[in-house]
């Protein structure tokens, strides 16, 4: 399929800039047969006793730095993306034109960055060193949180977003942007979902590079998605066997959790459990093996993950929800509302 198929005119003003408060009064959009306008904290009364939620328990670090050259120069955003393991990290640099092998940063007090490489694809390897301590504590003490660009803050980001950009059951850290439909989850919601007999399980996907990258292809088979790293345990998949045994509903929080399952999932829909990477890519005519139901934010225009969620409910009927989104003044991308879409086969 063309990639401008997925294309769609978004208000600017419609982009969130902070999230809502509490975090279950934000807006949340039913996709099935009818559009319905609803809140989720409403999700008790939209889900079924005996349906799984199943969630991303990734926790974000403080990836990005206001940097200088020790030599001297302008300010640098250094964003880190992904760990290369020995405290070397790919990186993008805003602006990056003048940065070269052997330039050393600050990244912050304690915390320096040697240039060891440039790519293609204007990504810096770095080689980080801590005056004291490991890199990794560094790095929780001296980055801001790595918000997309659309959500604008200063150079050295708000202290707030530290809370506001983690899902309440962070847990396993590694992801450089938040899985952002777990971001409406609050303990009253949880408390609520348990009381109506709807359960729900963890799994670990850290977002990685893919998210900050747009797609340059014209056609989405030319494509090419970037491996992320997950965990899915024995538990979940135990968890999801018995709701299906059951006549349950599996319902994926986020699309994280979708691409998980699905990487996973046998033909036969028979999930393995375990470790690995996947660089699952979803259009529509893709065959879901695993999700029924997903929970997830509004998307960019022509990104893979507004193509993965025309792959589950069909791309007539999502330009239809988004147009009805935009026309209600829905709030957009990572801080904004959600939608709870069903699979349509």
């Amino acid at each position: 399929m063309r990639v401008d198929d997925f294309a769609f005119e978004l208000p600017t003003e419609l982009i969130a800039q902070e999230p809502v408060e509490p975090r279950d009064a934000a807006r949340l959009l039913v996709i099935g047969d009818d559009l319905e306008d609803r809140t989720v904290r409403d999700l008790p009364d939209l889900l079924a006793p005996g349906d799984l939620l199943v969630l991303n328990r990734t926790r974000v670090l403080p990836t990005r730095f206001a940097a200088r050259r020790q030599r001297g120069g302008r300010a640098i955003q250094i964003t880190l993306v992904i760990d290369q393991e020995g405290d070397r990290w790919s990186a993008f640099a805003k602006p990056g034109r003048h940065l070269a092998p052997g330039d050393t940063l600050e990244l912050a007090t304690g915390l320096v960055a040697e240039v060891l490489a440039k790519d293609d694809d204007g990504r810096f390897a770095l080689q980080l060193r801590a005056a004291a301590g490991t890199v990794i504590d560094a790095i929780r003490t001296g980055g801001a949180m790595p918000l997309p660009p659309y959500i604008r803050r200063p150079a050295a980001g708000e202290a707030a977003d530290r809370e506001r950009y983690q899902a309440i059951f962070a847990r396993d850290e590694g992801s450089v942007a938040a899985p952002t439909a777990s971001l409406h989850f609050t303990d009253n919601l949880l408390a609520g979902l348990a009381a109506r007999g709807i359960g729900h399980a963890f799994l670990t996907l850290h977002v990685g590079l893919g998210t900050f990258l747009p797609v340059k292809v014209e056609e989405t088979q030319d494509h090419l998605m970037h491996p992320e790293r997950y965990v899915l345990p024995d538990a979940t998949v135990a968890a999801i066997a018995a709701t299906r045994a059951a006549g349950g509903r599996v319902v994926a929080v986020g699309t994280t959790v979708l691409r998980v399952l699905e990487a996973c999932a046998r033909e036969s829909g028979e999930l393995r459990p375990g470790e690995g990477s996947t660089a699952l890519f979803i259009t529509p005519g893709y065959h879901f093996r695993v999700v029924d139901r997903l929970l997830t934010n509004f998307h960019l225009p022509r990104s893979t993950l507004f193509m993965l969620v025309a792959g589950l409910a069909g791309l007539d009927r999502m330009q239809a929800a988004y147009a009805h989104a935009i026309a209600g003044r829905y709030r957009f991308f990572s801080y904004g509302d959600a939608c709870l879409i069903d699979r349509r086969d």
